[in-house]
Formats: structure tokens, sequence, C-alpha cells
């Protein structure tokens, strides 16, 4: 009797998922091929709504539906949101969200912070360059993409958070603090000496281009002849402001393309009717999206040299797509390719001149520009002495056969 009972639940589930299939099916014009895959869907969903040994909450179930097909595209920067992380990526986006004041970055499931911003909640609290997150809320970062964490990280002001950092030397350590208000300056430079200047960008937020444009010009006024452009441990940021960045340095033409899978093609132009000094870019490890544009923009143009080690690799662009139910998905809907039709997505920028430096990266709150042991600094101060004493500023065939 039991044996026939459970037979006839599963019938009727079979039966009410077919008849919900065809309903579906017909609304949305779909083909047998999809029908079938999409009748897998459903039949499972049904069966664990009737069957399952608790009652179990359909929207969780759809959520989690949601978050699998993401996820199984691989792709860390595509992620579904929940209602939680979507209300807090809006906030972002509008400005009106908290932080604690550091910079991190994201390789090979870990999690480390780059830079901690001078009196903010991160500095008073002790973080250092180079510790490693290793939770968030006790959530374990190998657990949530990295786009995940940058949003649990954030929240509204006042409101607390709590990481376990590890620190080489010392016993991992909980540190719980409270989001602020975080303002902060992207772009700061000096001049190296009387014909070098220098210039560091940490991130591309939507001041940056005013910001470079004032500190450009300061140091035009004070003889610069060649440009240090330091974009190490820079995770990119706002497009539209590397372009903007690029307008002072990069000639007039191509400075990056956005192509999606259907080939249609948007394209950021520079219109500097001539470039006015030659560039050595820095890259490294932390070097991503668009610092990667900007560098690779240098490079193809032949104004810029990029100097250091190769970059992050991160040539993709996302999209919000707002959900039914305040939460969305974060998809990746194209690529960004150099002006000479490079992708970087997942190779990154190589470096004309490769050099590996044991220093860490100049901070932008704290220059030092006098650090005897920054190999690729020294070293781009030597390229561009060679070039502003041959009279040029592109580093064309002719550089490369006396820099060999």
């Amino acid at each position: 009797m039991k044996k026939k009972i459970f037979a006839g639940i599963i019938v009727v589930g079979l039966i009410s998922s077919v008849l919900t299939l065809g309903l579906v099916c017909v609304l949305l014009g779909l083909n047998s091929s999809n029908a079938l895959d999409l009748g897998r869907f459903f039949v499972a969903m049904r069966f664990i709504e009737g069957n399952y040994v608790q009652e179990v909450d359909r929207g969780k179930l759809i959520d989690g539906a949601i978050g699998g097909m993401v996820n199984s595209l691989g792709d860390p920067h595509s992620i579904y949101l929940a209602p939680q992380l979507y209300s807090q990526l809006r906030a972002e986006t509008s400005g009106a969200f908290g932080g604690i004041g550091v910079y991190m970055s994201f390789k090979n499931g870990g999690v480390q912070v780059m830079n901690v911003i001078p009196d903010g909640p991160g500095y008073r609290a002790g973080l250092q360059a180079g510790d490693e997150i290793l939770a968030i809320d006790g959530q374990p970062v190998t657990e949530i993409s990295p786009g995940e964490v940058a949003l649990k990280i954030r929240g509204q002001v006042g409101t607390n958070v709590e990481l376990l950092i590890h620190r080489e030397g010392i016993e991992d350590t909980t540190y719980n603090l409270t989001r602020e208000n975080i303002h902060v300056h992207t772009v700061a430079g000096s001049m190296i000496d009387d014909k070098l200047g220098y210039i560091k960008i940490s991130n591309f937020s939507e001041n940056t281009g005013a910001e470079f444009k004032a500190t450009l010009a300061d140091l035009e006024r004070a003889g610069m002849k060649g440009l240090v452009l330091d974009l190490r441990q820079n995770p990119g940021g706002v497009i539209t402001s590397c372009v903007e960045v690029a307008e002072e340095i990069v000639p007039a033409g191509t400075v990056t393309s956005v192509i999606k899978r259907d080939g249609s093609k948007e394209v950021y132009t520079s219109h500097l009717s001539a470039a006015k000094f030659p560039v050595v870019a820095l890259i490294d490890k932390g070097s991503a999206s668009a610092s990667e544009l900007l560098s690779g923009a240098l490079q193809d143009t032949k104004v810029g040299l990029v100097v250091g080690e190769n970059s992050y690799g991160k040539g993709s662009v996302q999209t919000l797509i707002p959900m039914a139910h305040n939460d969305g998905i974060k998809l990746t809907i194209a690529r960004y390719y150099t002006p000479n039709g490079r992708s970087i997505d997942g190779v990154g920028i190589s470096p004309d001149v490769e050099v590996k430096s044991p220093a860490p990266p100049h901070q932008i709150y704290d220059l030092k520009l006098d650090t005897p042991d920054d190999l690729q600094i020294n070293k781009a101060e030597e390229l561009l002495t060679h070039q502003i004493n041959a009279g040029k500023i592109f580093f064309d065939d002719d550089f490369w056969k006396t820099n060999p």
C-alpha cells in the first residue's frame, strides 16, 4: 500500500511538472531541446518541494538555482546578488556607502590588503599592507567570490564588520571595525629631479581624471620632460576616468574598445593632438582592469614603455541586472581590448622591460621617492633619461636597437 501511495505521489508530481512546463514553454516560445532542459529543472524543484523531509521555501530554491547557474560560468566577476548584497552594491554605485579604508587584491582564492588609508578604520585598528583576510563575519573568504568579499566589507556607515587577519610571524587575529565614510584622493605626484616627474594613481574613481590633470599641470610647470606613471597595485575602477587620464598622455586615437559576444563594439578615444613627453608606466600583479587598459594604450601607441611584472589580467565588462525580489545578477557581458586589438582578460599586460622588485610599491600617501631599493623606478628613470637625451618621445624601433 505504501509503495502505491509513494508511486502516486511521484506520478502526480510529474504530471504537475509537465503541465507547468508546457505552459512555460508556450509562453516563452521554447523549442523541444530547451523545453527538456527546463523540464529537468521543474521536475527537480517540484519533487524537492513535495518530498523533502521538511517544508522548503521556494524562494530559497530559486535563489540557489540562479546562484548555481552564475557560478557554473566559472567567472569570478559574475555573481548572483541576494537582496542584501544587491542593496549594498546599489548603495556603492550611488556613492552612499561606508568602508574600512583599505584596498584589496584577489588572487588564487586569497584576499590581501594592498594599501591602508591613513586615519581610516583599518589604519586605526592596526591593519597593514600585506595582511591576508581569512574570514569576514565568520565566513571564510574561500567560500565567496571576490565581488562578494568587497560587498561584505563595505556597507552602511556606522555598522560593524569582523575580519580574521593572518599576518606573517604572529597568530591570526580578529579585528572588529566600524564602517565610515571614506574620502580619499587617488592621485599624487612630485618631481624626481629637474626633468623627471612621478605620478601615482591608486585607483580610478570619478574624480581621478580631474586630479590627474591638475597634478600633471603642476609637474609640467616645474619643468617635467618625462613621466613615471605608477600603476602598481591599482585595481582599476571607472573606465571613463581612465580615458580622461589617457586624454592627457595618449595621442589621438583609440584608447580601448569594448566588444560584446555579438561583435558590437564601443570605442573610447583620446583627442590629444600630440604626445608631449615620454612615459614609463609601472605595473605589477596587482595592476588590473583600467590600469591595464591605460598601460596597454601607452604600449600600443609607443608613447609609453611598460616596466615591472605581468599584470593581473582583468579585461572584462560587467553589468548589473535587477531581478524581481530586490536581488540581481552582476554578469560579464563584454571584453576590453587595447588599441592594437589585444585582449588582456586572463592574460594581462606583459611589460616591455621585466623588473622584479623586492621593495613594496609606494603608497600614494607616502611616496618616498628616494627609496634606493625600488628597482622598477630606478629602471624607469634610466629609460626616460635615455629618451630625453635623445630628444625623442616615442619608444620606436630606434629605441629598441639601442636598448635590446
